[in-house]
């Protein structure tokens, strides 16, 4: 009998693999790198993390529901924390014993109904189901500067520490949370620093009345989208006041239409000179950056904390060509048997849905067997199955949004699903 290739051992491949464990279900378990941990392992080659990153949610809303994370965590823990709890939780499963480490696929492909896995190398084995949870923060989004710039052009995935900026004077373009944090570094460390911002974002604190911000959203009641929209909105203004004072563009969105931007350090810094926020780049000259607003920075260093793509070189003929793989409820290929985890893009705890999906993914496998009516159902609604996990928000329009679903709306459907096909989930 044809067992499940998981491919991948950071966060989403572990959960991966305690479902299916849990359930006496057989796997192959493959990972490119020498240990557990995906990109929260600064020490893999290729991973895009830097020394100031920490979780932007919080302890207490953030671990595997099956697995806390430990109490002496602080709200927020670094890199460090989060790599050493996904190596506990793999240590109280025992499941770094099922990995075949330094073991990286080449190639999935589907043969008839079942799928073969290539390793580089050239060994291939044939699974009946495949879990890709391999990340989706490996192969950057380079844009072309305009213009002819002459200093130095990194993406941030190669960035490590604060120490590579001392006396430097650095641009960082991009203002995702990996920007932010990486701007504040500049502020503390480089010489001199600015951030360039095509849009204007809504800045969230991490504490709100001495809590994560995540608990105290939580522990409120769950408003309808346009009034939640408007008491935070109305709070954040309250909070930090008019971010345009400070050079940053006015948001062109509602609070909640863009991914949460969880750092207010930046405005900290901004407000006392440390680092200067500047508009598109219109061109460049040698060392000379134009803006579109007619401004100038001459730096040394461009830091384009400009994203990733969501690609899968060794499987995208199967999880298809757009800004995301096609996949239903995140997780659920519409070829039968490939599942995918960890590609979700949401404003949620990532951890508690990806242990949610990989308790479902394994009682599908397990209903193959077992439970083939039930199976067959479930197919049918992978095929045509389309809910709104909007909640009502309108995106911004980005590749980064085009498949982007709210957090509570795909919480609320997966329990829904769950009771439908007489699953359990966390």
């Amino acid at each position: 009998m044809l067992d499940t290739a998981i491919i991948g051992a950071g966060p989403a491949g572990l959960a991966a693999a305690y479902a299916l464990k849990q359930r006496g279900l057989p796997y192959t378990h493959l990972e490119r790198n020498r240990g557990i941990g995906g990109v929260w392992d600064i020490d893999a080659p290729g991973s895009p993390m830097y020394e100031s990153a920490h979780f932007i949610s919080s302890r207490t809303l953030s671990g595997f529901p099956s697995f806390p994370m430990p109490d002496d965590y602080p709200d927020y823990p670094n890199h460090r924390q989060i790599l050493a709890y996904l190596r506990a939780f793999a240590a109280a499963h025992n499941l770094a014993e099922g990995i075949e480490f330094s073991t990286a696929a080449a190639k999935v492909e589907r043969t008839g109904d079942s799928y073969r896995v290539t390793r580089e190398g050239g060994r291939a084995t044939e699974h009946a189901q495949v879990i890709i949870a391999s990340g989706a923060q490996w192969i950057p989004n380079i844009p072309t500067l305009p213009g002819t710039y002459t200093g130095e052009v990194r993406h941030t995935m190669t960035y490590r520490s604060a120490k590579e900026l001392e006396g430097r004077s650095v641009l960082i373009v991009g203002a995702g949370n990996s920007g932010a944090d990486i701007a504040c570094d500049a502020a503390r460390t480089a010489d001199h620093a600015a951030i360039s911002l095509r849009r204007g974002y809504h800045f969230i604190p991490k504490h709100v009345f001495g809590m994560p911000s995540d608990v105290f959203a939580d522990g409120g009641p769950t408003l309808p989208m346009w009034l939640e929209q408007r008491v935070f909105g109305a709070m954040l203004r309250v909070l930090n006041g008019d971010v345009t004072r400070l050079g940053l563009p006015k948001p062109d969105h509602k609070v909640f239409e863009s991914h949460p931007l969880m750092n207010t350090q930046l405005l900290h810094h901004l407000g006392h000179g440390d680092i200067t926020a500047r508009p598109a780049i219109a061109t460049t000259d040698g060392t000379t950056v134009t803006f579109t607003d007619g401004s100038t920075e001459d730096v040394d260093l461009i830091l384009l904390a400009t994203g990733y793509r969501h690609e899968v070189p060794y499987a995208q003929d199967l999880l298809g060509h757009d800004a995301h793989p096609d996949l239903y409820l995140t997780a659920f290929s519409r070829h039968a048997g490939l599942y995918g985890l960890g590609f979700v893009e949401t404003n949620g705890a990532s951890y508690v849905l990806m242990e949610q999906l990989a308790t479902m993914i394994a009682q599908h496998i397990e209903d193959r067997a077992q439970r083939p009516d039930r199976w067959i159902e479930f197919e049918r609604l992978i095929a045509a199955d389309a809910p709104d996990l909007t909640r009502g928000i309108r995106f911004v329009d980005s590749p980064r949004h085009a498949g982007y679903v709210e957090s509570t709306a795909l919480t609320r459907y997966l329990h829904r699903t769950a009771r439908r096909m007489g699953w359990s989930i966390p």
